[in-house]
């Protein structure tokens, strides 16, 4: 079988590495990548040595099972130990092939998180805004950093657009799958008859990235400056500091005036642009591998409608997993925000899992 072979690999590249390090002769250029995958690996060669003995101890459990001269105590003894095995084993395969799916390159990395109103006018701003919010609780209590790259607010404190960085550990993996279109039903402060309004906003999340991801020349950019201004347009600097950037090849622009020097909001664009472009690339990979693309629980289609935020029922509903959890404003404030993001992740396994053709394995 494929997976014994690859498991077998899996075996002989730990021994190897093993071999390295216990010599000493290891190059310094490649000894932080070797550590790397070496610790990896170490993860889950127990499992991986453990699979590949199963046939051998099931065959001896079997084999003492039909002796006719075994007791019965001994026969109920073995019995069980089988059935522990099978189990065990059954585990490890599950683990191993886990390990073995395609890793997601940007899921160690931080992320650029935008949100922006969507239909609903006034009442969609205030969502929006009732979203930043929970992010913002959600990474003070992981303890990520999150800086504001731009902000565009609304009237009563509402929201139009937000764009932010956040940093910390393994940022992408938690947070890719909230892509797309969060839907609020609540009845409005402004509304006389109760009635329950329906309206959306918009996340994207981008893997951050860094010069070594993406190498942008200065020849495929258009570079224009100009005044900022602020709520209703009027002035707030007699300078041209604010800055549009448009890459010619992907017809990207990003368009930033938060920053009173020319300079900082230069850099802050850059930053957004990297990232649309990257994303832009892996969206074009995944295209082309379809098989994978259609294994993923949706993380990249701004479009698809994945969340109901229920007020009158106090309910969240993910309708990618059809789950939900009754308990709406815990939710807002950060609090059980890692339950939807745990059964994305093992639903979002369980669907690459199955997707995987036997063949393969």
């Amino acid at each position: 079988m494929i997976l014994t072979k690859k498991i077998e690999q899996l075996v002989d590249k730990h021994r190897s590495l093993e071999k390295e390090f216990s010599s000493g002769n290891i190059d310094k250029k490649n000894f932080a990548i070797k550590s790397k995958e070496y610790s990896s690996l170490g993860e889950i060669i127990q499992c991986a040595r453990e699979y590949l003995n199963f046939k051998n101890q099931k065959k001896e459990l079997d084999k003492i099972i039909n002796e006719q001269n075994t007791d019965k105590e001994m026969n109920e003894l073995v019995q069980s130990e089988l059935i522990q095995l099978i189990e065990n084993n059954e585990k490890n395969e599950k683990i191993l092939k886990l390990y073995l799916l395609p890793k997601d390159e940007a899921d160690k990395k931080n992320a650029i998180l935008e949100i922006r109103a969507g239909t609903g006018g006034l009442e969609a701003s205030l969502f929006a805004a009732d979203l930043y919010k929970m992010y913002e609780k959600v990474c003070h209590k992981k303890k990520w950093n999150m800086e504001v790259i731009s902000i565009s607010k609304s009237e009563a404190g509402g929201l139009k657009e937000a764009i932010m960085s956040i940093t910390g550990n393994n940022i992408y993996s938690t947070l890719k799958y909230e892509s797309g279109v969060h839907r609020v039903q609540r009845v409005p402060e402004t509304e006389t008859q109760g009635r329950v309004h329906t309206s959306a906003a918009t996340v994207a999340v981008l893997p951050e990235a860094e010069d070594i991801d993406i190498k942008i020349e200065e020849k495929d950019l258009r570079v224009d400056v100009f005044r900022s201004s602020g709520p209703g347009g009027q002035s707030v600097n007699t300078t041209d500091s604010a800055v549009r950037i448009t890459h010619l090849p992907t017809g990207i622009v990003v368009s930033q005036q938060d920053e009173k020097s020319q300079h900082k909001n230069k850099a802050k664009a850059m930053k957004i642009l990297r990232s649309r472009i990257y994303e832009a690339e892996r969206e074009k990979k995944n295209m082309e591998r379809a098989q994978y693309r259609k294994s993923k629980i949706g993380t990249g289609d701004r479009s698809e409608r994945i969340r109901t935020y229920n007020f009158p029922q106090g309910r969240v509903t993910d309708h990618r997993i059809n789950f939900t959890i009754h308990k709406l404003e815990e939710f807002l404030s950060g609090e059980v925000f890692d339950q939807m993001m745990e059964n994305l992740s093992i639903q979002d396994q369980e669907m690459r899992l199955k997707s995987l053709n036997r063949n393969d394995y």
